[in-house]
């Protein structure tokens, strides 16, 4: 882990620790919860119907990336951290973990790309730097531009595990903090090339076919899409009191009805 990680990592936790403090605990139970920025979205909107239940609780999301969701719960300074990622055996220890949904990770390019579709070899080869010009894949005479998120993304880790096949991310790529990021400059570059979560997808950039397969909820359910991750809940030991409720909450019909509407697989889709 380099150092301008960890030093996110401080900051992030200096963050909701201040929130923690500076927040009057009045009549209100608080939850507090950090990690993924892609799991993010799909935790604020079950945090809002969960509220609209219980009046007497308030529910805080943040984002800061999987390992920091998972660094601060490990640590008792979240209820709750959120990670897009697996969890490594060290980080398991202690820890229960919850599937809330199954997420697609796009390969996404500008609209104004020809190109509709790459093999996953051709996708690790834009990433690790052995394709550098669209036309070798069948596009315009165009540079590539390789952009990524940083290191600690739960996204970045699932997407290495999944196509880099232990090859590395080309060293220029350019780093953004978080999946809306990374999809905002390859709307504005016509030679980007980016990975994005399913979730945060429009029609401002265009999801590529992968191995001939469209990344979409029901590819994902099926599994015939292939660049896939599960969304997790991580609780220090077993959740009680009105953390295990909101846990409950979430993996009910009503809470997997909020997943869905999110474009991330429900569990039991």
């Amino acid at each position: 882990m380099n150092r301008k990680y960890k030093y996110g990592i401080v900051i992030a936790i200096i963050i909701i620790i201040a929130y923690l403090i500076i927040v009057p605990s009045s009549q209100y139970e608080r939850i507090q919860i950090a990690g993924s920025t892609s799991v993010q979205p799909v935790a604020e909107a079950l945090a809002e119907k969960f509220q609209e239940t219980h009046p007497n609780v308030r529910v805080n999301v943040q984002g800061g990336g999987s390992s920091l969701g998972i660094s601060s719960v490990s640590q008792g300074i979240t209820q709750i951290g959120t990670s897009s990622r697996d969890l490594t055996p060290k980080e398991k220890e202690g820890l229960t973990e919850y599937e809330i949904g199954k997420e697609g990770i796009v390969i996404a390019v500008n609209n104004n790309n020809n190109i509709t579709t790459l093999t996953t070899d051709q996708v690790r080869g834009i990433f690790n730097g052995a394709i550098t010009n669209w036309k070798q894949v069948g596009g315009s005479d165009t540079p590539i531009h390789v952009i990524a998120r940083e290191e600690g993304s739960g996204t970045r880790s699932s997407f290495e595990n999944l196509v880099m096949n232990k090859t590395k991310i080309r060293p220029d790529a350019v780093i953004q903090g978080s999946t809306e990021s990374v999809k905002q400059v390859v709307k504005q570059d016509p030679g980007a090339i980016g990975f994005v979560s399913l979730a945060h997808m429009s029609s401002d950039v265009t999801a590529l076919k992968i191995d001939g397969v469209n990344p979409a909820t029901q590819t994902v359910a099926d599994g015939s899409y292939k660049l896939q991750s599960a969304f997790l809940f991580v609780v220090k030991g077993e959740p009680q009191g009105v953390v295990k409720e909101f846990i409950d909450f979430t993996l009910s019909p009503e809470g997997q009805d909020i997943v869905k509407g999110q474009n991330i697989v429900p569990v039991n889709m």
